[in-house]
């Protein structure tokens, strides 16, 4: 599967440059099957968690066991994505979750399957999910040039919106037809395609190519030190991992936030929730087509578009009108997906190529910590200061912390180091700063 393009424009910021790859067209052709499959599986899933137990409560539960591995192990997935073969780890890790996909289909349809079988299949998910993640995500980037690399996250981010929007319908259809199990299946399916493709691909002329173990690395556990040694040392990383934070849990959850505002204050009903949730959707999709066009992004771009989606989030607070937060709703959505897709090709990037696993691992690890504890938190502040008042604490709060971690860093930047004094020196006398 040859991966030469045609001749294009040098420099250019096309959203749709990396397609012109061979082996990227076929990799989102599969990453979109997968995604379906994948959204099929989890709106059954809850419904089927719903059907045996007849609790909201157990349903939650059910995801957060497939998600506590990450939280618990990213670190070790991570590490192992960067000792193993790229192609190989992604192939046999989609495959695994076939098998599981089709062990559950097979308990659906004989109606073996109970909640305790379920919970076993959710983590055993969740662990294997661990090493799948950061070796489909790196695996993608490795078949474009680096300046290609927004472009392909873009692509994927694109693939993954439409696909989660065909899994849900088709969801509906395969359960109303051929039963529940036939979402569990055709997820399989989706599963058995990847790992059919991944053999074929071939990375693009100037793409980074794995390196392996690096010389002089020794076992596994200082492996996962040096992950989580390089991310701490890392000041544009841990500045983007603040920057991540405090938006995951002050902003972002719209679903949450927007549903009790729209139903609440603003007078709305269900309808009234289902278009803004359908513009939120519209814009995720042409911020991912604008964040696609990046070549060379930045932390402090992804700042920047935070603190303006933060200002953003507290207008839309004090909105008076339904209208006149569908209006908000819009660039809201722009502006967020742009800022996800540039943060995820500094994290992607940032990073040498022996590393990349292990820091997406200690990403997974931080970011899940976000998505167990951040609906908890905002969910507490809308106890105390309602919805409009979430909305807008929780904006001020965002642009705040990012406005002042800005100066601080440009204080730093702009404070002259002075040097001992020598006995030729002149006293007080300054070194060239750092920004020199």
């Amino acid at each position: 599967m040859s991966s030469s393009p045609p001749p294009a424009l040098p420099g250019s910021r096309s959203p749709w440059r990396s397609l012109r790859y061979r082996s990227m067209r076929w990799w989102s052709v599969a990453n979109f099957v997968s995604n379906a499959g994948t959204w099929m599986q989890l709106t059954v899933q809850n419904l089927l968690v719903l059907e045996i137990t007849g609790s909201a409560a157990a349903t939650g539960l059910s995801m957060s066991v497939q998600a506590a591995p990450a939280l618990l192990i990213s670190v070790l997935g991570g590490a192992a994505v960067d000792r193993w073969p790229r192609k190989l780890t992604a192939a046999v890790s989609q495959a695994l979750l076939g098998a599981i996909a089709f062990t559950t289909a097979v308990l659906v349809a004989l109606d073996r399957i109970d909640m305790t079988s379920l919970m076993v299949l959710a983590a055993v998910t969740g662990v294997v999910a661990t090493v799948d993640n950061p070796a489909c995500a790196l695996l993608g980037n490795d078949l474009v040039p680096a300046e290609d690399v927004p472009s392909a996250i873009g692509v994927g981010a694109l693939v993954h919106q439409a696909g989660r929007l065909v899994g849900a319908a088709l969801a509906g259809v395969a359960v109303g037809f051929l039963g529940t199990s036939a979402a569990y299946f055709a997820n399989g399916l989706s599963f058995l395609f990847v790992a059919s493709v991944i053999p074929f691909l071939r990375p693009a002329a100037g793409a980074v190519r794995q390196t392996g173990r690096e010389p002089g690395g020794v076992g596994s556990d200082l492996t996962v030190r040096e992950g989580l040694a390089y991310f701490a040392r890392r000041p544009r990383l841990v500045a983007l991992a603040g920057v991540t934070g405090i938006s995951a849990v002050f902003g972002r959850n719209y679903g949450l936030t927007l549903a009790v505002l729209v139903t609440g204050p603003l007078a709305g009903g269900a309808g009234s929730f289902g278009t803004v949730s359908t513009v939120l959707a519209a814009g995720g999709i042409l911020g991912a087509v604008l964040g696609a066009r990046l070549r060379r992004p930045s932390v402090r771009l992804v700042g920047a578009l935070a603190a303006a989606g933060a200002l953003l989030q507290v207008v839309a607070g004090l909105s008076p009108s339904l209208a006149v937060l569908i209006v908000l709703v819009l660039p809201m959505a722009v502006v967020e997906s742009v800022s996800d897709t540039a943060g995820t090709a500094v994290l992607q990037t940032d990073p040498p190529a022996h590393l990349r696993g292990r820091v997406l691992g200690v990403w997974g690890s931080i970011g899940t910590v976000w998505g167990l504890g951040g609906p908890p938190a905002l969910g507490l502040l809308m106890e105390l200061a309602g919805p409009r008042g979430a909305l807008v604490t929780g904006g001020l709060l965002i642009a705040g912390a990012i406005g002042t971690g800005s100066l601080l860093r440009r204080r730093r930047a702009a404070a002259p180091v002075v040097l001992r004094k020598e006995e030729h020196d002149t006293l007080g006398k300054p070194a060239l700063s750092p920004a020199a």
